[in-house]
């Protein structure tokens, strides 16, 4: 069986919907996630890979579209 992506810890998964409601997320989004729902570099990480690595690290570069 698969496991909810959901995180069952409470302060991870307010940063989790947190960052889901900010629509485009970068690196210093989810870090301001981990300042502001007090989270450790395990949970850190986690945001990381869900929101910014599996878009691709390009969403933290420049628009090189112009």
């Amino acid at each position: 069986m698969l496991k909810p992506l959901i995180p069952e810890d409470e302060s991870l998964r307010h940063a989790f919907q947190w960052l889901a409601e900010q629509g485009h997320c970068t690196l210093n989004t989810v870090e301001q996630a981990s300042l502001r729902f007090d989270l450790g570099p395990r949970d850190e990480e986690f945001l990381l890979r869900q929101f910014v690595y599996h878009h691709g690290a390009a969403s933290d570069a420049p628009n090189s579209e112009r």
